[in-house]
């Protein structure tokens, strides 16, 4: 069943809270929350491979938290912090209902 308000839909958040279990792409996220980077800017802190990053970046992008756009050969990622209030809007609703059962 498609819940008509998607903020509050438990599997259109799924992709967020998979993509803020993992330490780097929270650190990505702390750092975008600064201003957009570069791809090259986003590395320095991280003794991975860059390929490996791509990924997170990709992991990030594909659940809605970031977006890039590309200027000539480089590509800079921004936040898009719509995404993480609808996450955010979902667990309100949810502690709130817990909340209120719970004070019955």
């Amino acid at each position: 069943m498609q819940a008509q308000n998607e903020s509050l839909n438990p599997q259109s958040v799924d992709g967020v809270f998979r993509a803020l279990a993992d330490p780097t792409r929270r650190h990505v996220l702390e750092r975008l929350s600064r201003s957009p980077a570069s791809v090259s800017e986003l590395a320095k802190p991280f003794d991975m491979a860059l390929p490996s990053l791509l990924q997170h970046l990709k992991i990030l992008e594909g659940s809605g938290l970031v977006r890039s756009g590309k200027n000539g050969r480089v590509r800079t990622y921004q936040l898009v912090p719509k995404r993480m209030q609808q996450a955010e809007d979902w667990l309100g609703k949810v502690f709130s209902s817990e909340v209120e059962s719970t004070s019955r």
